[in-house]
């Protein structure tokens, strides 16, 4: 069935949004972006896409686990095995890198680059849908966009927040009014780790 022009625009501002920013928008911004009022509408379209074999979504990631299927329409693989490297901090930054281990990942959430996977300590993050024990799908890298959701190391410890660079320091920005941002002066330790590319829940 061809797409109506609605629906291309969807497509191409999701995989356009995941390009940009290295993990998929979420139902807000997608009804942001197109002027909706009603999460409502965003979920029919999402819905329609979905049955077409257009869209595909990871029911282990929590809020952003949308992906354009290949244009050849050839499905990838339902998960790969990244290195689970320890713990990050969703608080106070905490030490980051343990004992290695592995752990399954949806595809979806899988561009090219580099990835690794830390476990959440803590609950900065909350309104970003990142839970205490939940896993942060990471993508290596040592830059990042204003606003991005970065792994980051202060002083040697890691914690996963939002990247807002001032003139003068950084702010890393919790999703989480009970917290305040964490001020990294110019005589501290810096240094991105990755971006988040994706949430897998904590199973219970």
């Amino acid at each position: 069935m061809p797409l109506t022009p609605k629906q291309k625009s969807f497509i191409e501002f999701i995989d356009a949004f995941t390009r940009k920013q290295g993990f998929a928008p979420s139902q807000a911004e997608i009804a942001r972006h197109f002027g909706f009022s009603s999460l409502g509408t965003v979920q029919r379209y999402l819905t329609r896409l979905r049955e077409q074999g257009l869209l595909q979504k990871s029911p282990a990631h929590a809020r952003r686990g949308l992906a354009v299927k290949s244009s050849r329409g050839v499905p990838a693989p339902a998960s790969l095995t990244l290195p689970l490297l320890g713990r990050v901090a969703a608080g106070c930054p905490i030490e980051a890198i343990e004992t290695p281990n592995e752990i399954e990942v949806p595809s979806s959430l899988i561009r090219r680059g580099e990835y690794f996977v830390l476990q959440v300590s803590g609950n900065s993050m909350i309104e970003d849908g990142i839970l205490d024990g939940d896993f942060v799908v990471v993508k290596k890298q040592r830059s990042a966009e204003r606003g991005q959701m970065v792994v980051a190391l202060v002083d040697d410890a890691a914690t996963v927040k939002r990247f807002y660079p001032k003139r003068n320091f950084i702010e890393l920005h919790p999703a989480n009014p009970l917290y305040q941002p964490i001020v990294v002066k110019s005589d501290q330790s810096f240094q991105i780790e990755g971006i988040v590319s994706g949430v897998i829940r904590k199973l219970i």
